[in-house]
């Protein structure tokens, strides 16, 4: 009895004794793993992000032109942007601009994605077909539209005066066709999200939806936009924010033109910062566009996410 009591413990020692310690060890090997796979990341990161965004921000401090000599000015070129009316003009353009265009997108992607994701004949071809926007670049879109909104609508349209002449040297609705450029460039990428979130759907609610009688309105209410919130939220937030940082399509039909009426915030910082002497006030621009950009989708997020917690 003593015997077979003893060697219980050494049978437990030499097969259950030996798993935890190599367990922590096979844990810790793949932990140490995990870090030599993150930590290049975070160094590049640090190197190429955050001290470009350090040193910046220093330089928002000076009154450096981008060459030669600079000097200590405080919060001055901050104060100035407040005062300066072509800034303020930018950010109520972009602003305009932004919440046109998702206000389209979100509606437009919304709709062909529900009908993508119908039994339709060729659904996957019209998938390809409605993606291929995303993947053109985007400058090459935009001399297209120029082309079109300067040449080829004025002779169809030429007996509508807005459309008569070049809609893109009309400084009350040049923003119009710079909208028409994103939004049809955006709604590729819009589509595949708000495709993903109606494929989670089951086809069993709307079957049980309508046995109750639930016509395709009262459907969609109900069961369609509740369960694809989160999808609606990841549109939104992306698109105000890509949106508000516009510089692409109008660099391909105004150039900011006509005047400066089309003129965003990036282009106004490319064009001050790179070309205009004014590095150090642009880069405080661009300082003050980043945490207006933040603040902006910290905000959607915290409505949204309220919103979706209602549903």
């Amino acid at each position: 009895m003593t015997s077979s009591t003893q060697a219980l413990p050494a049978a437990r020692g030499a097969g259950g004794a030996d798993t935890p310690p190599a367990r922590r060890l096979a844990k810790d090997r793949a932990q140490s793993t995990f870090y030599w796979m993150v930590w290049p990341a975070v160094i590049a990161f640090f190197l190429f992000h955050t001290v470009p965004v350090l040193v910046g921000i220093f330089f928002s401090l000076t009154n450096y032109a981008g060459y030669g000599a600079w000097n200590f000015v405080g919060l001055s070129n901050y104060v100035n942007l407040f005062k300066d009316d072509r800034v303020l003009q930018a950010y109520g353009f972009s602003f305009l601009f932004a919440i046109a265009a998702t206000v389209l997108t979100n509606l437009i992607s919304l709709s062909i994605a529900m009908g993508l994701n119908s039994k339709i004949m060729a659904r996957n071809f019209w998938r390809g077909v409605y993606f291929v926007p995303y993947v053109l670049a985007i400058l090459v879109i935009g001399y297209v539209f120029q082309f079109f909104f300067s040449n080829s609508l004025p002779k169809i349209l030429a007996s509508i005066p807005l459309f008569a002449n070049n809609i893109l040297t009309n400084e009350t609705w040049a923003w119009t066709a710079i909208v028409a450029l994103a939004v049809w460039q955006s709604c590729a990428f819009a589509i595949i999200i708000y495709l993903s979130g109606l494929q989670t759907i089951p086809r069993e609610l709307y079957e049980a939806a309508s046995l109750d009688g639930a016509k395709p309105w009262r459907q969609f209410s109900a069961i369609t936009f509740p369960l694809i919130s989160a999808f609606f939220t990841i549109n939104v937030v992306l698109s105000l924010k890509n949106f508000l940082q516009v510089f692409d399509p109008i660099v391909a039909l105004t150039n900011g033109g006509p005047g400066t009426a089309t003129e965003s915030v990036t282009l106004l910082i490319f064009r001050g910062g790179f070309s205009g002497g004014e590095f150090a006030y642009q880069t405080a621009n661009a300082v003050i566009f980043f945490i207006v950009i933040t603040i902006v989708s910290l905000f959607q997020f915290r409505v949204l996410q309220r919103r979706e917690a209602d549903f």
